[in-house]
């Protein structure tokens, strides 16, 4: 009796019906694709705000969704008060600065369009130009045009800005729920496991989305004041690009110091008397200083080690998620791997029979 009521699938059986989720789950990603973008972006959104949900439904010790509630209406209202606050100033600057790109870039190839000669050899610098930049668009159009196509759907489209408020609305309202019942799905055997690994990654992203968000607006604010301090032209935008130049790491750097040097030299300060090279080495002085202090003092301690990768790594993980995700990927890549490292790990000591948390309760120990 006891057979029949209860028949154990075959390791065949098994296989195949493994075989047909796994195909099934891929025929609807493929086929639901345009889908997975927004939900990126509200699972991002929900991540973020989650903690302070958290924090007011204990301080105030009021329901989940009471607390929720109140998270996106402040939410709402940051962004209402941003714009009026800072966009019209934000703005302007970034006319000039384009204007001035502009007009830098003017400067730029009436140099280049100058014959150089080398060893005898007359080289077309403007030529040169042409190429590099029609190179550049072609490299980066596959990797930033999709993302930066979506962006720009989601700020004009009215359905996807709901589609993501809502749906981050609900992961942040019902995440506990959300976890138990993914939590439920796992062996009783490896729940253990599941906790710890969920912690380890929940640290990781904790520390780079809220760390990024910290040393975000430290970085912007810092880069404002010593942007007007040596006068460098749009203080303000330049300031802003810092800050968010922070969330792509080892490469965020040198792109801003790029943009500044280039802008400096050609335009230089609005009050210091030196000459336009000389402000830029001043610049690129202060740069290399901030540079030492962020890598080595900011990062770590708003940041954390968990999210600490080699630059090498950073860079190449980089251009994989710009090659497969466009901006989203670029900004995602330090995590991400991060991550993958922490299941690395586990599986790894799995596969050779070690305990893959031994190091992480000798830690809490000495702790």
């Amino acid at each position: 009796m006891a057979e029949r009521g209860f028949q154990r699938w075959s390791s065949t059986t098994k296989l195949v019906v493994a075989l047909f989720v796994a195909g099934t789950l891929g025929y609807l990603l493929v086929q639901f694709s345009v889908v997975i973008p927004p939900l990126a972006l509200a699972a991002i959104l929900a991540y973020i705000l989650s903690p302070l949900a958290g924090f007011l439904q204990r301080r105030l010790r009021i329901g989940r969704g009471l607390a929720t509630a109140l998270v996106y209406l402040l939410l709402f209202a940051s962004l209402a008060l941003g714009p009026v606050l800072l966009a019209p100033a934000l703005l302007d600057q970034l006319a000039t600065l384009n204007l001035d790109f502009q007009r830098i870039l003017r400067n730029v190839q009436s140099i280049l369009s100058r014959p150089i000669e080398v060893g005898g050899f007359a080289l077309n610098g403007g030529q040169l130009a042409s190429e590099l930049s029609r190179w550049l668009q072609g490299a980066a159009e596959p990797a930033l045009g999709r993302t930066l196509g979506f962006a720009f759907e989601v700020i004009s489209s009215a359905f996807w800005a709901v589609f993501v408020v809502v749906i981050s609305f609900y992961l942040v309202k019902d995440s506990g729920g959300f976890l138990r019942w993914l939590e439920g799905l796992i062996l009783p055997a490896y729940r253990r496991d599941f906790r710890r690994l969920k912690d380890e990654i929940n640290a990781v992203w904790s520390a780079f989305f809220r760390g990024q968000l910290i040393l975000a607006l430290l970085v912007s604010t810092l880069f404002t004041i010593v942007g007007f301090i040596l006068g460098i032209p749009v203080a303000l935008a330049m300031g802003v690009l810092a800050g968010l130049m922070e969330f792509i790491p080892s490469l965020g750097h040198a792109i801003w110091l790029s943009i500044a040097s280039v802008l400096v030299f050609f335009q230089g300060s609005t009050w210091i008397p030196l000459p336009n090279w000389i402000v830029m080495l001043i610049l690129i002085g202060l740069h290399l200083v901030f540079q030492q202090v962020d890598l080595n003092y900011l990062i770590p301690r708003i940041i954390g080690r968990r999210v600490h990768l080699h630059p090498l790594v950073v860079i190449l993980g980089i251009v994989i998620g710009a090659t497969l995700a466009g901006v989203l990927g670029v900004v995602l890549a330090a995590p991400t791997i991060s991550s993958l490292r922490v299941l690395g790990h586990y599986l790894y000591c799995r596969l050779f029979d070690l305990d893959p948390f031994a190091g992480a309760e000798v830690s809490h120990g000495a702790g």
